[in-house]
């Protein structure tokens, strides 16, 4: 969690869960990895320790993470998977039917839409058309 710039549309406290989030469908904090410290967070993102904890609160409501008394906050097993779930059901239900409409509103193809997905160079790596690489070390 690095970006210490936080939006006015959005509660902070929902905007560090979303962070917390993106860090488990990233790959970042896996299945069982600890969740930084409620301290920790409040004071490298400079904001009240109790936004923290609404924020940990949240996910925890949401059982993607728990709590272990004395050791903190942990990433529950099959996080990941409910949230990837979760997310693409957002996304078809919410996003998608703005995209198909304004792709059919422009008149675009299903081949231009793919082409424009497409490296601009022209070696020979195959296109990843937007396919998720995991950000963590090897």
């Amino acid at each position: 969690m690095t970006d210490r710039e936080w939006k006015d549309h959005q509660p902070i406290y929902r905007q560090l869960r979303d962070r917390v989030v993106a860090l488990i469908l990233d790959g970042l904090l896996d299945e069982g990895d600890p969740l930084p410290s409620v301290r920790n967070v409040a004071a490298e993102f400079r904001i009240n320790p109790l936004t923290v904890l609404k924020a940990y609160q949240q996910l925890a409501d949401e059982k993607l993470v728990e709590k272990r008394r004395g050791l903190g906050m942990f990433v529950n097993s099959g996080a990941r998977a409910q949230l990837l779930k979760n997310e693409r059901d957002k996304f078809l239900n919410e996003h998608w039917p703005a995209i198909v409409e304004t792709i059919e509103r422009l008149g675009l193809t299903a081949d231009q839409l793919l082409a424009s997905n497409l490296p601009s160079s022209t070696t020979n790596q195959p296109p990843t058309h937007g396919v998720h690489q995991s950000k963590r070390p090897a």
